[in-house]
């Protein structure tokens, strides 16, 4: 049950559709929440080029399993509707965590317009989980303090013209770069005019997953890597001076000569 607030009216309301942050793939990774969404829910679905069976596994033994790596969006919303006519609750699971690249704003609306209540559960997103591979902060004081997290365009949506990656480039923040493997010949040189050839480079494909692969090299070398290695997809590229592990400053935060008061 969740509290709702909204067109003037204030309530309890059944949750129907579970978005839920499938992690970067290791099943122990996701949050309790989420497992307990999976455990009770009586439909999943999922996208099984991303979802493997050890996360299916939280499921129980009668769930319904729908993959949605062949469905349009209207399919997928049809599943959705049709569970909630059912009286049965859905755990829809999306990689990495619903706020970044899951389609949780088309499939939200559509369920609004199909009077289908629905909530959030976060996950552990990819690109945390490849920072935690490589045993970096992305933010070190006095060298960087902020993380872009974008991707670039090839066959999908068009990106909004101010969001061109040489504009957040020319800021020299940690890059987090998805859905652009392919590309990555391409944007490394563009890159290399900010950050310049020898900038901190780093690729890590299905993060936390068993069969991870962790390439790190430079913005003059981390193209040939990736293309020797053969990475097409489910890969986060990650470009920055943080991401070779640059000294900065000791943050204020934990200094012994900072003011107490």
């Amino acid at each position: 049950m969740t509290r709702r607030v909204g067109s003037g009216r204030i309530g309890f309301c059944p949750v129907t559709v579970h978005f839920i942050g499938a992690g970067p793939g290791a099943a122990d990774l996701l949050t309790l929440r989420a497992v307990e969404h999976l455990r009770t829910s009586p439909v999943c679905v999922y996208a099984g080029t991303y979802i493997d069976d050890a996360i299916l596994a939280h499921c129980p033994s009668d769930v319904r399993k729908v993959d949605t790596a062949r469905m349009d969006l209207d399919a997928i919303t049809a599943e959705l509707v049709a569970a909630h006519e059912r009286g049965q609750d859905v755990a829809r699971l999306c990689s990495g965590d619903p706020s970044l690249y899951s389609a949780l704003a088309e499939q939200s609306a559509r369920l609004d317009s199909a009077g289908v209540p629905w909530d959030v559960t976060p996950g552990v997103p990819a690109y945390a989980a490849a920072a935690a591979t490589l045993r970096v902060e992305l933010t070190v004081p006095e060298v960087t303090q902020s993380v872009v997290l974008t991707r670039t365009q090839a066959r999908s949506t068009a990106m909004p013209d101010a969001e061109a990656l040489s504009n957040f480039a020319a800021t020299g923040a940690t890059l987090v770069l998805h859905l652009a493997i392919t590309r990555i010949g391409v944007l490394a040189d563009e890159l290399k005019d900010h950050y310049g050839p020898g900038c901190p480079a780093a690729v890590v494909f299905h993060a936390s997953k068993p069969d991870q692969l962790v390439l790190t090299g430079t913005l003059d070398d981390i193209a040939g890597q990736v293309e020797a290695a053969g990475l097409k997809q489910a890969a986060v590229i990650l470009v920055g001076p943080a991401v070779g592990r640059a000294p900065g400053v000791e943050s204020h935060l934990y200094d012994a000569c900072r003011d107490r008061a």
